[in-house]
């Protein structure tokens, strides 16, 4: 069925139909752009603070061996303790009783990374 009116608003309605489902769509899209966007932010800081809590146990396990409170080799336990919370030791150095430990933990393709130093105060 037609409405009743001038020919002109007949067209202008025709012409119009449909919009609605068009914007609908471009809005459903643009929601899911943001929310993948915010997972992949969420996930990032989410590496970050595993490689972060990594990277300080790590260093802390290998100042108890400089000092002398557990034994081991202090670099060799720092990377048994990294792998233990699912990152990667990238580098330990020992300056006297200061422990330095550098981890990463992948995540899309790319990584996260942490440093840490452990040993008594200055």
């Amino acid at each position: 069925m037609r409405r009743r009116g001038s020919p002109q608003q007949g067209a202008a309605g025709d012409r119009e139909r449909g919009s609605g489902s068009v914007l609908v769509v471009a809005m459903l899209g643009a929601i899911v752009a943001v929310a993948a966007s915010a997972l992949a932010v969420i996930g990032a800081v989410a590496a970050h603070t595993r490689a972060a809590a990594a990277a300080d146990l790590a260093a802390l396990a290998a100042a108890d061996a400089v000092s002398g409170r557990v034994p081991g080799i202090p670099c060799e336990l720092a990377n048994v303790v990294a792998r233990a919370n699912g990152a990667a030791l990238t580098s330990c150095t020992q300056s006297r009783a200061d422990v330095t430990v550098a981890t990463v933990v992948p995540y899309l393709g790319a990584s996260a990374g942490a440093r840490a130093r452990a040993g008594p105060p200055p």
